[in-house]
């Protein structure tokens, strides 16, 4: 059942994720197709379900956030094509498909990650122009927005992502690897899910719980994708095995070792866990994404 609620948000998601991207001139549809190829790629649609589940989880429908679900997953699809470029790690494959500047190449792989987080902030700002006469409804989307935007920017991820591009082949210390992860990972996942509840009118309490659950789940999460690069055959991770090795990227399991890592993942996804514990139901799509991780961790422990 858990997982049923999880693939609803998941679908609702899908269904609408094209619909919120602006209107394109004709004359740019090389920028759309690329922007559009990235962003149909598939995917677990992670931030975006959260957000939508934190709307539910405080009283709203999920309606009132799917401009805001959607926006997230122009933001995610931006950041992995410019992930990929050979800049930073030089990705091939995404997904199981080719990445957007092996089919477009460099320079139009980059304008369609920047089109794609131009219309996330688009996407977020037309739907706030609705409530202008809703004063109370307003503040919760703003406050939703300028959480999203902390989460993805020069305090969250985009900080994050540098710190991972000076550390490779650098002497990586455990205070620097925290630093990459909370800020290039944990920072947009807590993000989604606290703006997930600021739409849903949240209070204070529910705030302060999706904000330990975002975080370490979004540790957590980065954890058993640095184990599947090591592990995983690229028909089930949708890229090369190995890519972090290759970069001599700083991951928990080279700093770590793979039990120590192994073992940090399912301590955060514990803590996430215990944290939801005293909502019984109301928490079952963020058991359900723990149930995933820690699954996939079980796997990787037989690799060990």
């Amino acid at each position: 059942m858990k997982h049923q609620e999880y693939n609803r948000l998941k679908e609702l998601v899908e269904l609408h994720i094209l619909d919120f991207l602006p209107e394109i001139d004709p004359k740019s549809n090389t920028l759309y197709d690329a922007m559009r190829y990235s962003l149909m790629a598939g995917g677990k649609r992670l931030r975006s379900v959260l957000l939508l589940a934190a709307c539910e989880f405080c009283g709203e429908s999920a309606n009132i956030g799917l401009p805001y679900a959607c926006a997230l997953e122009y933001i995610q699809t931006y950041s992995l094509i410019h992930d990929d470029l050979p800049a930073i790690d030089d990705d091939e494959l995404r997904r199981g498909v080719p990445t957007s500047h092996m089919v477009y190449g460099e320079a139009i792989a980059i304008l369609a990650g920047d089109g794609l987080l131009s219309a996330a902030f688009e996407t977020m700002n037309k739907d706030m122009l609705l409530y202008l006469d809703d004063p109370e409804i307003l503040n919760r989307k703003v406050r939703a927005a300028f959480e999203i935007s902390k989460g993805v920017g020069c305090r969250g991820m985009v900080a994050g992502q540098v710190a991972d591009v000076e550390a490779i082949n650098c002497q990586c210390s455990k205070e620097m690897l925290d630093y990459i992860h909370l800020n290039k990972t944990a920072a947009f996942i807590r993000s989604a899910s606290l703006a997930g509840c600021y739409l849903g009118g949240g209070d204070k309490e529910r705030l302060n719980d999706l904000s330990i659950y975002g975080e370490c789940l979004g540790l957590a999460f980065q954890i058993v994708n640095d184990l599947q690069d090591i592990t995983g055959c690229e028909k089930l991770i949708g890229k090369k095995q190995g890519a972090d090795c290759r970069g001599h990227k700083c991951t928990y399991p080279t700093l770590y070792g793979y039990r120590e890592s192994v073992e940090k993942a399912a301590e955060l996804l514990g803590r996430a866990r215990s944290v939801m514990e005293k909502y019984y139901d109301e928490a079952e799509i963020f058991n359900a994404v723990i149930d995933s991780l820690e699954k996939a961790l079980v796997r990787e422990d037989e690799h060990a």
